[in-house]
């Protein structure tokens, strides 16, 4: 029976995921930068500068352009969609969804909004 560690393994073999340092470029070169954290966490953590608000229950239903509920930036299945947790584990999980939904182009960023801080305060 798979466990959490191997669901986790598997959605990160399917990623490209993203280091921290080249979030920035990402971002200049139209990428959306989506913080699943929930506002409890954020209230904690800090906000991520740039990031879209986009709580993990309702991601897929807002990044899915064939959904009635998406977000203006869902404008097809190509959006380089960067999804941002607190550590970079549920982010991978979500990412792994979202390609699953089409959208190929979805990552996270390792050691999530933790080592993106990290590298904001290492410039």
């Amino acid at each position: 029976m798979p466990t959490i560690d191997d669901l986790l393994l598997d959605a990160r073999d399917r990623l490209r995921r993203l280091d921290a340092r080249d979030v920035a470029d990402e971002l200049a070169s139209g990428a959306v930068l989506v913080d699943i954290r929930p506002a409890a966490q954020r209230a904690v953590e800090g906000e991520a500068d740039g990031a879209l608000v986009i709580e993990r229950n309702v991601l897929e239903w807002r990044c899915d352009p064939a959904s009635d509920a998406h977000i203006p930036e869902a404008v097809d299945h190509d959006v380089r969609w960067i999804i941002l947790c607190s550590q970079g584990y549920t982010s991978s999980l979500a990412a792994a969804s979202l390609q699953q939904l089409g959208l190929h182009r979805a990552t996270d960023v390792i050691g999530g909004y933790e080592a993106l801080q990290a590298a904001h305060t290492a410039r």
